[in-house]
């Protein structure tokens, strides 16, 4: 009898992806629910990644920076880490060599750790910045694997816009590195369909798909869901969710917060942390805006409960021709939620708001227009804000649900998987 082909044998067995992220579990990010949703489609699955010390910049209690090993996931499953330089309290330098020491020594010491595993897909998660995909490219030939990038940021244009990089010239070198990443990929994902023009652009030959990112798995059992840490006070809570950075014109929500200030009952809740944190707790003491409130990060088990009291969710993104092509993230978070969005955004944001018809968009970084539409939303009677919160949940579950979203990844791997087989 003859023994089987090898790509009939790889249908056959269980498709091992392993994840590669900078940031992963206990650091709070959306691919940590993306590796289970994977696991739980039927992918084998394993995480390389770096020392967890990420927003506040200090290495986790239990771990250590220069440290390198392996350790099992809660899950299950094995998670393999590698030493890096934290990126501590602020400042270009630490940023730069928190960077490049986990591409140096995911480069190095990647591989060895990995050594006894089989990989079928090497799968980059590509928030910024992209040169982690280098470590990628090594663990592609070192393994014979196929390489998948899931692009979330596009660069160089990034880092312009945050203003870490303005040189034309050093733009210019960081769009030559990202074309030779791209080119080593066997197929590019990205997460919003206006960022594939952009990204096809640098490497011509090799395919570009859109991948969504999927909303958070606690949203799909909300009784599932962990008790709110979090109790919000009466009146009208407008809440916004997630990073507190340059990227999200905070400037904007205190000027709106400001406008609104002498509307009683209303107010802006801002959960989460970020860069900008320290600024926002002095601004609003400063100011005596008691219209804002400030809580802090909570875990993402307990933003269901949370943002089930809200009146209406906050998404806001700066003016720019790159931010008006992403889809923010906590979009997903909110149209899960069923609440109605108010979306201080340009471009795609925008438009998944308006398509699902799930609240109030207007343009970026207008604070007459943030403050305007906030008090639309207060005019509105509750049946109609219902009903804006259903349609975005229904918008939700067709487009962003995370088991649906994560076998099409699986789909996708596996096909890549057999064609390197053959």
């Amino acid at each position: 009898m003859s023994s089987p082909s090898r790509p009939a044998a790889v249908n056959q067995r269980r498709l091992h992806v392993l994840v590669l992220s900078q940031h992963f579990w206990p650091e709070t990010f959306r691919i940590n629910e993306v590796a289970e949703s994977l696991r739980d489609a039927g992918c084998e699955v394993s995480a390389l990644t770096g020392q967890p010390n990420y927003p506040d910049g200090a290495v986790f209690p239990g771990y250590r920076a220069l440290a390198w090993g392996a350790q099992q996931h809660p899950a299950g499953y094995m998670v393999y880490r590698v030493p890096l330089v934290p990126r501590g309290r602020g400042g270009a330098l630490k940023l730069v060599l928190n960077y490049l020491s986990f591409v140096v020594f995911g480069s190095l010491l990647g591989p060895w750790l990995l050594r006894k595993r089989r990989i079928d897909v090497v799968f980059v998660y590509g928030t910024s910045p992209i040169l982690q995909a280098i470590v990628g490219i090594v663990l592609k030939r070192t393994h014979r694997a196929r390489l998948v990038t899931w692009v979330q940021d596009l660069w160089p244009q990034s880092l312009e816009v945050t203003g870490y990089v303005r040189h034309p010239r050093a733009l210019a070198a960081v769009g030559a590195v990202v074309r030779w990443i791209y080119r080593h990929n066997d197929l590019l994902l990205v997460q919003s369909p206006a960022f594939r023009d952009s990204v096809r652009a640098m490497a011509p030959r090799t395919p570009v798909e859109v991948q969504p990112n999927p909303g958070e798995r606690a949203f799909d059992d909300p009784a599932a869901a962990a008790p709110a840490a979090l109790l919000l006070p009466p009146g009208v809570n407008v809440v916004f969710a997630g990073n507190l950075g340059h990227a999200q014109a905070l400037d904007t929500v205190v000027q709106a917060a400001r406008l609104l200030k002498h509307h009683a009952g209303v107010r802006i809740v801002l959960v989460g942390s970020g860069a900008r944190a320290a600024w926002l707790v002095d601004v609003v003491r400063n100011e005596g805006l008691d219209n804002v409130l400030l809580t802090g990060r909570f875990p993402p088990e307990q933003m269901p409960g949370i943002l089930a009291q809200a009146s209406a969710l906050l998404v806001s993104l700066a003016k720019s021709p790159i931010m008006e092509l992403t889809i923010p993230s906590k979009l997903q978070a909110y149209l899960a939620a069923g609440k109605p969005i108010i979306a201080s955004v340009d471009g795609e944001g925008a438009r998944v708001v308006r398509e699902a018809g799930a609240g109030l968009a207007c343009a970026a970084e207008d604070a007459q227009a943030l403050a305007d539409a906030v008090l639309s939303l207060c005019q509105m009677t509750a049946d109609q804000r219902e009903a804006m919160g259903r349609a975005g949940r229904a918008y939700y579950d067709q487009h962003f649900q995370p088991a649906a979203l994560a076998e099409q990844l699986r789909a996708r791997f596996a096909a890549l998987a057999v064609e390197n087989a053959a």
